[in-house]
């Protein structure tokens, strides 16, 4: 096997079952040295357990060498002592996979306030906490490897997930600033947006389905995001042994000004639709550019 993580160490958050876990034993299979981070709650974030001891034994009993952690991914001074616990031990940490997450799933109307912050508090700030405890240490090895787990209820939407969904896509846009300001450092930061039958989707689907959605068919894509040959703001699907990539575009769009320039849009809306000729932009200054060549300064 060409992609190996032999003397790398890695984080990954919620790594007590389903796609953490699958990740976890992923990573140790190829010579990572795995930080399992797991609170040992259930899916909507209530109680604690010892899932990541669990997974730990698993990985020893394989040959591996890994530590179980129960941070709260969303307490700074606990994921600072995951951090820490790792580098004391490894002295280094190379790759950081944000998998951690709940569900508190209902219609917008019938969602209570608390539950959309604690959604948005695990998946955006947990991942953020994480990211930020790691940050300095990868940009002085000038090396690092950052995964944020994405979905694609945040991409495209999902009936009765706007906590989660608005989560998730939050986690896109970080991704996209946070590899430009590590790509001089040698920090990659891509997006994961998988399909796994894991408790968070066991009541949802038919045993079939399920089977075919195992975890591990989605780990491979993980694996390539953290290997010394990845891409950088890349939002990687996958699920069911499929993988594809998805993209935020831009279209060509129209110019329209003037007291008439509303009605405009409204007549020409397919046009400023029209996705011939989209583009991926490589930063939000391509927008600008985009709006100001057709907008000519005598235009002003």
């Amino acid at each position: 096997m060409s992609i190996r993580f032999d003397n790398r160490v890695v984080i990954v958050t919620g790594a007590g079952g389903g796609l953490g876990r699958a990740h976890a034993l992923a990573f140790a299979a190829r010579g990572a040295k795995v930080v399992v981070n797991d609170l040992g709650a259930a899916r909507n974030g209530v109680g604690f357990g010892n899932a990541a001891a669990l997974v730990v034994e698993e990985i020893h009993a394989l040959g591996g060498e890994a530590l179980a952690d129960g941070a709260n991914v969303t307490n700074m001074e606990e994921v600072r002592g995951m951090v820490t616990a790792a580098m004391d031990r490894w002295g280094r940490v190379d790759v950081l996979v944000n998998n951690a997450g709940i569900l508190r799933d209902k219609t917008f109307a019938k969602m209570d306030m608390d539950d959309f912050r604690l959604v948005v508090d695990v998946h955006l700030m947990g991942s953020i906490n994480a990211t930020k405890a790691v940050w300095d240490i990868m940009r002085q090895q000038k090396y690092g490897r950052i995964i944020m787990t994405t979905s694609s209820s945040g991409l495209y939407g999902n009936f009765g997930q706007t906590n989660y969904s608005a989560a998730k896509l939050a986690l896109v846009g970080a991704m996209q600033t946070l590899a430009l300001e590590g790509a001089r450092y040698g920090i990659r930061v891509n997006s994961l947006a998988p399909t796994a039958a894991t408790r968070m989707t066991a009541d949802v689907m038919d045993e079939a389905t399920l089977r075919r959605l195992a975890p591990e068919f989605v780990s491979p894509a993980v694996l390539f995001l953290a290997s010394e040959r990845a891409p950088t703001r890349c939002i990687l699907a996958a699920g069911a042994g499929s993988f594809e990539v998805a993209n935020i575009t831009l279209t060509q769009g129209i110019y329209a000004a003037g007291e008439d320039a509303a009605e405009r849009i409204e007549a020409q809306f397919a046009a400023i639709a029209d996705r011939n000729g989209e583009t991926v932009p490589q930063d939000g200054s391509v927008q600008t550019h985009l709006e100001l060549s057709k907008n000519p300064p005598h235009a002003a």
